[in-house]
């Protein structure tokens, strides 16, 4: 098997790679040196001279406030470059991941989400994602679209990092706290998205840690985890106004998850791993 991952550079795409690498399954990670894949002459270029037998495509436009000023931008990434890189997979007769997220979810139901609830996303990036899975459905039989939330992992900026950096310069924070979902660990995600490959279990997937909190329960994990004695206030989403709207709700439900493949570790285990290594 050979596999091509884009967003190398990512969070995840680093992970995803990583993971590859480890189990000796030929791989290339490609970044935006390698191609730009809004650029379909240029992507097309490059995924047919490598011929990979499955592309995990974990590039994406992710900054959520940004994108309402970057409508545009954020379009080509998420949507017209997923419809590139789909066209191109159908073409060499390769399977497709495509990684999405709970943001494509209004997040006003009752309950944990399922796989197939009617979307209706409620910021520009959430509605980019939407019509990114559009197109993967549209184009492919052979694909999987992963749905996960609040990411986090050693390389590159999260949540996580954000509040170990604050909670160093400051004895108390404000956190959101009537926001609900969970956490994922990119190095749990990894071997899971690789294991899926290698079977024909396409569809819509949910893939989160198990478990499920606020934004302030976990900024309250994070610091007891670290032993760090950093107070959270916790306060409502209209006390801390953003550009872009975010779901009050984003429980996602891993039934299918389940039935398939295996759920992955609660995030506050998987999140004491992460402090672990990150202090190293």
């Amino acid at each position: 098997m050979k596999v091509l991952v884009t967003g190398a550079n990512g969070q995840l795409g680093y992970d995803v790679v990583k993971e590859l690498q480890k189990q000796n399954i030929v791989c290339c990670g490609a970044t935006r040196k390698d191609f730009d894949i809004v650029d379909f002459e240029a992507t097309e270029k490059f995924i047919t001279n490598y011929m990979p037998d499955v592309v995990i495509h974990c590039a994406a436009y992710t900054a959520v406030d940004k994108a309402e000023d970057e409508q545009g931008l954020c379009c080509l990434v998420n949507a017209s470059a997923t419809e590139n890189i789909a066209q191109i997979c159908k073409k060499i007769n390769a399977k497709m991941v495509y990684i999405s997220t709970d943001y494509v979810f209004d997040g006003t139901k009752d309950g944990f989400y399922e796989i197939d609830d009617k979307p209706n996303p409620i910021n520009v990036y959430g509605r980019t994602k939407l019509l990114g899975e559009q197109e993967v459905q549209k184009i492919l039989n052979k694909y999987f679209i992963v749905r996960i939330s609040w990411v986090f992992g050693k390389h590159g900026n999260n949540f996580v990092k954000t509040m170990l950096k604050l909670g160093k310069e400051r004895k108390e924070l404000n956190v959101v706290a009537d926001q609900y979902g969970s956490p994922t660990y990119t190095a749990d995600l990894a071997p899971l998205l690789i294991e899926m490959i290698k079977t024909d279990k396409y569809g819509i997937y949910h893939a989160t840690n198990e478990d499920v909190c606020s934004w302030a329960e976990f900024a309250e994990e994070i610091f007891k985890l670290a032993e760090m004695n950093v107070k959270v206030n916790h306060i409502t989403t209209d006390e801390y106004p953003t550009k872009a709207k975010r779901p009050l709700n984003s429980r996602l439900s891993k039934e299918k998850l389940d039935k398939y493949f295996h759920n992955l570790p609660f995030w506050e285990i998987s999140l004491e791993k992460f402090i672990k290594i990150n202090e190293q």
